[in-house]
């Protein structure tokens, strides 16, 4: 039976702007389309893991707006368990405005309108809990309470003190980060990387179109991505992590944990929007045994 993994963060509508060129300070770019899609970095791992047949929980707050956009349909439809959610009285749900140009450059800005109130909520403990993208005060609290933690400061990290960072990455058991996070996660916190790893038991670094590496105390592992058609290069990050989540409680080993996160993300990139082509588990495996042979439990 399938562990359950609770996901905390926001849950969003991203509006995706493509745009001639990002524009710099008081200037003005030509708008070429947009599309409003549900997002938020919570509540699209939370999707990609149920999509995929696992048991997501999310946790997030959410405003008065989340019904009546579909948002909260949505998710039930997709089996997301929404019995942890916060529901926020006087706030509009979280958004994201995302502009993307044409060599696939990015600039977002984002209201988190709901979220704004994870600081004054008090967590309850769980079981197996990935701390995406949130208030760094409330991912402190439960850090401390949760049997397993998986950590992702993501862009929020820069809103974190050194106090709170430290206090989660001393309860932290999976770090994800990209190649900047971690050189920021290094220079906060005074660490070099070799003395992260050496407390942290599973550290997972994403290098764009080169990979991601996955490093454990003794070992490290290099994950090709797999090569698609890139419509929209939002949400990989959160397919990844989705991916590797759920393999991990599946009993996967660490290499083939990053590999079907590689492959769940190249769905992902496939279509605009973070939830609009995520896999099942046997597409999923289908692409996957297609680049990297077939798939086998190993644990």
């Amino acid at each position: 039976m399938d562990r359950v993994i609770s996901i905390v963060g926001h849950t969003a509508l991203d509006y995706i702007v493509d745009v001639e060129r990002i524009a710099g300070k008081n200037e003005s770019s030509p708008v070429i389309d947009y599309e409003e899609y549900p997002g938020g970095g919570a509540a699209n791992i939370a999707v990609a893991i149920a999509k995929l047949g696992g048991k997501s929980q999310l946790i997030s707050p959410v405003g008065t707006d989340f019904v009546s956009s579909g948002y909260e349909k949505l998710l039930k439809e997709t089996n997301v368990d929404l019995s942890r959610l916060y529901r926020i009285e006087d706030q509009k749900i979280s958004k994201a405005f995302i502009f993307t140009d044409r060599e696939d450059n990015q600039t977002t800005y984002f209201y988190w309108g709901a979220s704004s109130k994870f600081k004054e909520l008090k967590p309850e403990p769980v079981d197996f809990v990935h701390l995406a993208t949130a208030d760094s005060v409330y991912n402190a609290k439960l850090a401390q309470i949760a049997d397993f933690v998986s950590f992702d400061p993501g862009q929020d990290l820069v809103t974190y003190s050194k106090e709170n960072l430290e206090l989660i990455l001393a309860h932290t058991d999976i770090l994800f980060a990209n190649r900047h996070e971690i050189r920021r996660v290094s220079e906060m916190t005074g660490k070099s990387f070799s003395e992260l790893k050496a407390m942290i038991d599973i550290i997972v670094v994403t290098y764009d179109s080169k990979g991601s590496r996955i490093y454990t105390g003794k070992d490290e592992f290099l994950i090709p991505v797999i090569s698609v058609q890139a419509a929209d290069p939002t949400g990989a990050g959160d397919a990844y992590r989705a991916g590797f989540l759920l393999a991990l409680t599946r009993g996967y080993s660490l290499p083939t944990c990053g590999k079907i996160g590689s492959t769940v993300a190249s769905f992902a990139v496939q279509t605009r929007g973070c939830q609009t082509g995520l896999p099942t588990w046997e597409e999923m495996k289908t692409r996957y045994e297609a680049n990297f042979g077939r798939l086998e439990k190993e644990c």
